[in-house]
């Protein structure tokens, strides 16, 4: 077995599509391989075949693997609560919510559910491509650290060390990184990938003799700037995409605490659908649809919504005869009132919902985490769309009631989901990856006003096509023969 580590020197230096990538074109080969998160602080999870949940990214790596996921590929799962505090998520399960503190208390605990983990991957696949969190050069964080050099000390595992050089300053990225960790780090890392590159390779190649000479370590190679990819992001909100002219417009306000996202990405693949982000401060524009996104703190987030003036926009939209749709954590919201009584999600209380539908929430303990499988039932005097099917996933906590959810927007084993209001303008669902599947993304656009059909993306054929093209960059622009013998993996 052969573990081999990719750290960045920068978040968002590209250790996820890197990863990716490097799983895609082994797996390719008939490898046995899976990708491992030691820890990952995101609000874009997924649900595991165990029935836990990890980051998104580390799902989008174990399907270029061509697994499920699984919660022993991210063991330690941190979805940030605020800006001090996090819910803590060990091997796919709540442990409960701690502030930095006392998760810094805590590491020497995640750390053996690491290692238990790891151990575990181990014997089931012949290579782990383990990916860092941030940068190893965090000096603030060296003690205890179980995101990068720590793990890979303790796995006694090579590291790569990715830098973006579309940011600028490749070279001091590398170089600074590498003269801020240990010795015995320094050692355990075998070369460099520079990331994002775009231009005349001639003119960069004096600066990687420079820096192979500096160092003393090689360039693995030198990957392109990929335009137009989009892949589930771990942290950034992706923005692009394009659209057709007279493209439904969609709009998405982006909340503090916003959750899984990436539940837009076939919306910005879709040619008919012109999906905007707007962000603090920002008013919400003319608009076809509002999707209120999902939410890992409903009520501080609901609070900031009433904060911005938004509720009154929403308002305003339905009044103009707009739609406005609700997923998870964004379908609370458009109830009466979100009621916290045990503190779950930050401090004990409620919080006045937009009374948009007749149902009322309620936090309770013990996380729903589940795949679904449901067919929709949008029966509206504009729009009788029934019979649909849909899949995604449950991921929350809270319970809702009232009278709207006897109107389902649809049906999982029999039993009703989600909600529409009584005239056809507001609907909600719990169920994270709803656009995913083109019939049931149409059918839903459909209702919101759109009117071209057939034009939906296949999601997960479009990320599949997607790793492929990852996958096909390690062949064409990394030292493909270094890396094999690096792996042990023969042709």
């Amino acid at each position: 077995m052969t573990t081999l580590m990719i750290q960045g020197t920068t978040s968002d230096a590209g250790k996820t599509t890197v990863v990716a990538a490097l799983c895609r074109w082994l797996a390719r080969q008939g490898v046995s391989v899976a990708p491992f998160k030691p820890q990952n602080m995101a609000l874009n999870s997924a649900v595991t075949i165990d029935g836990g949940e990890i980051g998104r990214s580390t799902a989008l790596q174990a399907l270029a693997c061509g697994l499920e996921p699984h919660s022993d590929m991210n063991p330690v799962l941190l979805k940030p609560q605020s800006d001090c505090g996090a819910q803590v998520i060990l091997r796919g399960q709540v442990r409960g919510n701690m502030d930095a503190l006392d998760y810094h208390a805590y590491k020497a605990e995640a750390m053996e559910a690491v290692m238990a983990a790891w151990r575990s991957l181990r014997e089931r696949y012949d290579v782990i491509i383990a990916e860092g969190a941030g940068s190893p050069a965090e000096v603030n964080l060296r003690a205890n650290d179980i995101a990068n050099m720590g793990f890979a000390e303790a796995a006694d595992c090579p590291v790569l060390l990715v830098g973006d050089i579309d940011r600028g300053g490749v070279f001091a990225q590398l170089v600074g990184t590498l003269e801020l960790i240990s010795a015995s780090e320094q050692q355990r890392t075998k070369g460099f990938i520079i990331n994002r590159f775009r231009g005349d390779i001639s003119l960069l190649e004096p600066g990687l003799d420079w820096l192979a000479e500096r160092t003393g370590k090689p360039v693995i190679g030198v990957l392109p700037y990929l335009r137009g990819l989009i892949v589930d992001s771990e942290d950034s909100i992706g923005t692009s995409g394009t659209s057709e002219a007279g493209a439904l417009n969609v709009v998405v306000p982006v909340l503090p605490r916003i959750s899984n996202h990436n539940d837009f990405d076939p919306l910005r693949l879709h040619p008919g659908v012109n999906l905007q982000f707007i962000g603090p401060d920002q008013p919400i524009p003319p608009a076809d649809l509002i999707i209120l996104p999902g939410s890992k703190s409903s009520r501080t987030d609901l609070a900031f919504l009433h904060s911005q003036g938004w509720a009154q926009a929403i308002r305003k939209h339905l009044r103009y005869g707009g739609k406005v749709f609700g997923i998870c954590g964004g379908f609370q919201m458009l109830g009466e009132q979100v009621a916290d009584p045990n503190g779950l999600e930050g401090n004990a209380g409620s919080t006045e919902g937009l009374g948009l539908l007749e149902m009322s929430t309620t936090m309770v303990a013990g996380k729903q985490l589940k795949k679904v499988f449901g067919v929709l039932n949008l029966t509206t005097k504009a729009c009788a769309r029934t019979g649909v099917g849909f899949s995604g996933y449950e991921m929350h906590n809270g319970v809702s009631e009232g009278a709207a959810l006897a109107h389902p927007l649809g049906r999982i084993n029999g039993s009703s989901e989600g909600a529409m209001s009584n005239d056809g303008q507001v609907a909600g669902t719990y169920v994270h990856g709803i656009f995913d599947k083109p019939a049931a993304c149409e059918a839903i656009l459909h209702w919101a006003g759109l009117n071209q059909s057939g034009a939906a993306v296949d999601y997960q054929q479009h990320r599949m096509a997607q790793l492929d093209r990852l996958a096909d960059q390690i062949e064409r622009h990394l030292d493909t023969a270094w890396l094999r013998e690096l792996l042990n993996v023969r042709r």
